[in-house]
């Protein structure tokens, strides 16, 4: 069973549109597009926001940050 011709490629396309429908392809298709553009759109609003945050306080400020570490215990 070697590599797949185009002939293989076309009747499984056939099979998938005769079993989903073209309208239920292309709603998938539509979706799937969206997902992808608000994907893209929110690493972008992210990035943007993290050149923000970077604008906003720089390292050599001289701020302090107080704070207290506990120890965590276990229960047994």
């Amino acid at each position: 069973m070697g590599s797949f011709s185009i002939w293989h490629w076309l009747i499984v396309l056939l099979v998938v549109v005769l079993v989903f429908g073209t309208k239920k392809l292309r709603n998938i298709g539509s979706d799937l597009g969206g997902a992808v553009k608000g994907f893209k759109e929110g690493m972008k609003s992210e990035d943007g926001k993290s050149e923000q945050a970077k604008t906003e306080i720089p390292p050599s400020s001289g701020q302090t940050i107080d704070g207290e570490a506990r120890k965590e215990t276990t229960k047994s």
